[in-house]
């Protein structure tokens, strides 16, 4: 087992990795920007190194400023959480190339998914179910229109290197498919520095379902069921819940281990997440995120195991301490994301924490890095706080969401809390019948 780890990260991932690996006996590192001097996970952790100035770019996105606190510490291990470098392939390369052990997946397998045309072409090989489309890059519009015609409107034109909603453009006929394919590479070479773009078949009503993957590198892999994560706003998840509403306990079986032979087959290791379309019972390949996921608490609460534990266990060469046949779903779970910002148009709102209250009692978990007098800075993403709430079933998580939700207490500044109070009432949330286009169309009726 490593004797010292370093958390590349900052935020409630950083105190959750911490919690972890104290658990464990392993003593961590945290490293922060000038604007996280006071931060909590800077307070929790074993010992701290100042990596740069606030943004991003010259702090938490610093590989050098990253590596230089490492050797400065003596930590052996590197977890990086979720966003920032985690799924950064050079990053991990030359963290393996210091003699330092990444907790994660290799920089080969990242590489491979990070760049959607690979990916797709990867997973197809290995049994994943696609959306129809494009077979690799679409060069020119006149390919564009011949893939529209093959496959019949609508479609969507996609960035190979995108994410989070950028570099997608649809065309719902023929008369759009142009200026689709011209505005998708346009935004995909202004974010990703890339202007490859793929086109595949437009869902009408699909739903976003996730499979928790897990490998120890050595050939095994399990799954750990479902999430649904189809409450989105702009292509970002809102609200995740496990397992899926729509998911029969067949249907789990079926996909569950397809996705765990895949991560098998290729030798992966850590944790991993395959994301899907699901419409009509059947399961069409979006990506897969090669890292611990925002909303992995939900799957936590109802295969009652520790991931992050188990990323570290894996990383330092110990076997994994689970098998798939321990992994049976207990009840239902939900996570809320709760962001500092300001309903209706959810515009970024840092300021200083005057009160704050995290709610309690049997089945609610917050996993938060807030505090009385914290002040949250404007130069990070506004993700504050998740409330998880587990329960023997759904409508009891509901209801123990809703309670949770009137306890929790965060003034000074404006949050999104008031708007899962509001969703909670909803009809389509309280049955869970609903799709990835509800939420939109919800907000523009209900949020003014």
């Amino acid at each position: 087992m490593f004797r010292k780890i370093l958390i590349a990260n900052r935020g409630e991932i950083a105190l959750r990795v911490i919690r972890a690996a104290r658990e464990m006996g392993v003593e961590t590192v945290a490293v922060h920007s000038t604007a996280d001097t006071d931060a909590m996970h800077v307070r929790m952790a074993d010992e701290s190194v100042c990596i740069g100035p606030p943004p991003g770019t010259d702090s938490y996105l610093s590989m050098s400023a990253i590596l230089s606190a490492c050797e400065i510490s003596g930590a052996e291990a590197i977890h990086p959480g979720y966003g920032f470098l985690s799924e950064n392939a050079n990053f991990v390369q030359a963290v393996e190339d210091h003699g330092i052990k990444f907790i994660g997946p290799s920089a080969e397998h990242i590489r491979m998914m990070g760049d959607k045309i690979t990916a797709k072409e990867t997973v197809k090989r290995l049994g994943i179910p696609c959306v129809p489309g494009s077979d690799g890059e679409v060069p020119d519009v006149e390919a564009a229109r011949a893939i529209g015609e093959e496959f019949g409107y609508p479609v969507i034109v996609k960035a190979t290197a995108g994410g989070g909603g950028r570099g997608m453009k649809l065309a719902n006929s023929a008369a759009e498919i142009d200026t689709a394919f011209r505005a998708a590479r346009t935004e995909a070479k202004a974010a990703f520095g890339n202007d490859e773009v793929y086109i595949e078949k437009y869902l009408g009503t699909p739903r976003h379902i996730e499979v928790q993957v897990f490998g120890d590198g050595k050939g095994r892999a399990v799954h750990l069921g479902e999430r649904d994560c189809s409450l989105q706003r702009r292509h970002q998840k809102v609200l995740e819940e496990a397992p899926g509403p729509s998911i029969t306990p067949e249907t789990r079986d079926r996909i569950g281990m397809i996705c765990a032979n895949a991560v098998a087959d290729l030798g992966y290791e850590g944790a991993g997440t395959i994301e899907f379309l699901y419409e009509n019972d059947e399961f069409f390949f979006i990506e897969m995120n090669t890292r611990l996921q925002v909303e992995h608490p939900v799957t936590e609460a109802i295969m009652g195991v520790d991931l992050v534990r188990e990323q570290i266990r894996v990383a330092a060469g110990l076997p994994m301490s689970f098998k798939q046949e321990d992994l049976q779903v207990q009840g239902h779970a939900i996570e809320v994301r709760i962001n500092a910002e300001k309903l209706p148009n959810f515009t970024p709102c840092p300021g200083t924490i005057s009160q704050y209250h995290a709610p309690g009692g049997l089945g609610v978990r917050m996993d938060s890095a807030l505090y009385d007098g914290y002040r949250i800075p404007p130069y990070y993403d506004s993700l504050i706080a998740k409330l998880i709430v587990h329960g023997r079933d759904r409508p009891e998580a509901l209801a123990r969401l809703n309670r949770a939700l009137g306890e929790l207490i965060v003034d000074g500044i404006d949050t999104t809390v008031p708007l899962f109070r509001e969703l909670l009432q909803a009809e389509a949330v309280q049955s869970g019948d609903y799709t990835i286009h509800w939420l939109e169309k919800w907000l523009e009726e209900n949020l003014h």
